[in-house]
């Protein structure tokens, strides 16, 4: 892995491509918010009615997982209404779940909120590069978060696992995003011109040193003390190289701006 305290050149680079949500996007947050309404139902004594239900967002991050695996066509909204409902059943025990909680859960991500030095963060960052997101989720939520959530920062490109019929971390995401990039910004990974940015080790980080990709890891720190829900470094430091560490994406920001100007001096 990468020395964590050095800052190689950021200023090469014509493109970055996203992870979204818990990269741009507070998407502990919201599912914390749904959880909560599951959780709040189980007895005081229940082993998983704690606050924040940190050990009960973990379970419902791992079962959409293997949903993702298992259903990898299945679009994002539909599947996180599946795992919830899976979720509900299997580990809170919970005689069911009705649609007025799964289908508006798996609605949701297209309302959740960016981290606050997200959007700042991207406005300076377009101004030096070409912006692409790669996320897990559907075109109907990407949509919303690029339209509302987002704004008035913007992207060059957008692709999703709906576009791609398999979720991250399988490579054929990546490749599909290789591909549309150079054949629709002209960006060629080949020739060192893409740059990954995101906070997931497992889904974004583990694939990128797969295939030799250069990439940033915005390490977002995670609510009360369970583990990152992205890994944790000591379980895949053998199995990542990222080449920059910022906890924040704005701190990112500040050192390609520290760099970009540094090297206008030189």
């Amino acid at each position: 892995m990468a020395s964590e305290s050095k800052y190689p050149d950021l200023t090469s680079f014509k493109a970055l491509s996203f992870d979204c949500y818990g990269t741009l996007i507070d998407w502990e947050t919201g599912f914390l918010n749904t959880v909560r309404l599951l959780t709040s139902q189980l007895p005081a004594s229940h082993p998983l009615n704690t606050e924040p239900p940190t050990e009960a967002l973990q379970r419902l991050n791992a079962v959409t997982r293997k949903f993702e695996h298992a259903q990898p066509t299945l679009p994002y909204n539909e599947l996180l209404a599946e795992a919830i409902t899976q979720f509900a059943i299997t580990d809170l025990e919970l005689p069911g779940l009705s649609d007025s909680i799964a289908e508006p859960f798996g609605n949701s991500p297209g309302t959740w909120g960016p981290f606050a030095d997200t959007v700042p963060a991207l406005q300076r960052l377009q101004r030096r590069y070409k912006l692409a997101i790669l996320s897990n989720v559907d075109n109907r939520n990407i949509t919303a978060t690029v339209d509302r959530q987002l704004a008035p920062a913007t992207f060059d490109a957008v692709y999703t696992a709906q576009d791609v019929g398999s979720y991250k971390p399988e490579i054929r995401n990546f490749d599909y995003l290789f591909r549309r990039l150079k054949d629709d910004l002209g960006v060629d990974r080949d020739r060192g011109d893409l740059l990954h940015v995101a906070c997931s080790l497992w889904a974004d980080h583990v694939p990128a040193a797969q295939l030799g990709l250069p990439s940033v890891w915005i390490s977002r720190v995670s609510q009360g003390d369970g583990e990152r829900l992205g890994g944790e470094l000591a379980e895949y430091k053998d199995k990542v190289k990222f080449g920059w560490r910022f906890d924040t994406l704005g701190e990112f920001a500040d050192e390609v701006e520290r760099q970009f100007a540094a090297k206008s001096k030189a």
